[in-house]
């Protein structure tokens, strides 16, 4: 059986691997253990002192595996997946036994058998990649990215946790570049779920506050910012569409005001107020969940789930949409008097109007953080988005 020493320094005739002293991230890979993120079994925060920790460590082992030279690059050709035989199998096997994707005693061969395969989808996952077990072009080039790349990913998110690092009893996490919630209870996560956040020409903000407020089937307002780059463009185009979307506009004193009545071939639309009706092409779905701040952003379900299966989940015009709203909704408001789980479900049936104040508001963190390490397992590393962060 071969050891990681083996495997780094092994390699392909044409191709030599480093090693450096490394944490032991071995276990069962198979098929059933590659999870959509590689995050849902850990209930480690991504704001907390541990993972600060696991992050500097992960650091350090990159750093080492760069300084005794890495590991080589390899020439994408073809598509890997499970059947597949070959040198480029060998060279995969080895690389992915290096990081730990794969258990060192499956890192000599040349066919994908289902180890591999979920070794394939583990690597998938922890880099923010589309999971399907297909070591395709996108899969190559992030095995690939040198080992001081990571490394210097990996340091310069150490101070952006530092920073972010928060001691609250219950509190909502929104890492944006992993476009990713967690919902965290006493120092533990209790439920880590996709969300859908900012594209990159309309970022979603960072920042800090605290949730105090449930909209149940709400209306939803039209920013400006959307009327100016979006409905009009849409309307130009399909006059029918406002009706069709059971929107109205008014005047700033609430008086209607007819499509018809406004150029559509100017920016005339922008001082009107818009206006969508609650239902089930409302814009902000069944809830929106309201907390101060000054960009106007707030968390919602939306119509369109679809977009949660997205390994890039950057869509929205700066707010974020949630993906499994029932929960969230019923754990924000746990603590509010009238509103358990049978009354959060009636009412995101019902469509009934109810605004809901939360007795105990619970603090929001929206962070962007690209890379960090994860007690008992390999790194977790994000594209860098917003190109906020050096080296990422």
């Amino acid at each position: 059986m071969l050891d990681r020493r083996s495997l780094l320094i092994g390699g392909l005739a044409s191709a030599t691997f480093s090693t450096a002293s490394a944490r032991d991230w071995e276990g069962a890979f198979d098929t059933a253990s590659a999870r959509m993120d590689g995050l849902q079994d850990v209930e480690t925060p991504l704001l907390s002192a541990t993972t600060l920790h696991a992050t500097r460590i992960a650091s350090e082992t990159y750093a080492g595996w760069a300084a005794e030279g890495g590991w080589p690059a390899y020439p994408f050709t073809q598509r890997l997946s499970l059947g597949a035989q070959g040198n480029d199998v060998s060279w995969l096997r080895q690389r992915l036994a290096v990081t730990g994707d794969l258990a060192t005693q499956y890192g000599a061969g040349t066919v994908v058998d289902s180890f591999v395969d979920a070794a394939i989808r583990r690597f998938q996952a922890r880099h923010g990649l589309t999971v399907d077990g297909v070591a395709g072009a996108a899969t190559f080039e992030a095995l690939n990215r040198p080992a001081a790349d990571r490394a210097r990913s990996l340091t310069a998110n150490i101070p952006r946790l530092q920073a972010a690092l928060v001691d609250d009893r219950r509190q909502v996490t929104v890492n944006v570049p992993s476009a990713q919630i967690e919902m965290v209870e006493d120092g533990a996560v209790v439920l880590r779920q996709s969300a859908v956040v900012g594209q990159p020409n309309r970022a979603t903000p960072l920042l800090s506050s605290k949730i105090h407020e449930i909209n149940f089937n709400p209306y939803w307002h039209v920013p400006k910012s959307i009327i100016r780059r979006d409905l009009i463009p849409i309307i130009r185009r399909d006059s029918d569409y406002l009706t069709r979307m059971g929107m109205r506009i008014y005047t700033g004193n609430w008086k209607e005001v007819s499509p018809s009545s406004i150029d559509w071939s100017t920016d005339e639309a922008t001082n009107y107020v818009f206006r969508q009706e609650p239902g089930s092409r409302n814009a902000l779905g069944r809830v929106r969940i309201n907390f101060a701040n000054q960009h106007s952003v707030y968390l919602h379900d939306t119509p369109d789930p679809g977009l949660f299966g997205d390994a890039s989940r950057f869509h929205s015009s700066g707010c974020v949409r949630v993906q499994r709203i029932p929960e969230f909704v019923t754990w924000l408001l746990k603590d509010t008097p009238g509103w358990s789980t049978e009354a959060v479900a009636e009412f995101l049936t019902n469509g009934q109007r109810r605004d809901v104040a939360i007795t105990n508001p619970v603090p929001v963190h929206f962070v962007y953080i690209t890379a960090w390490g994860v007690p008992a397992g390999p790194a977790q590393f994000r594209k860098d988005i917003y190109s906020l962060v050096d080296g990422s």
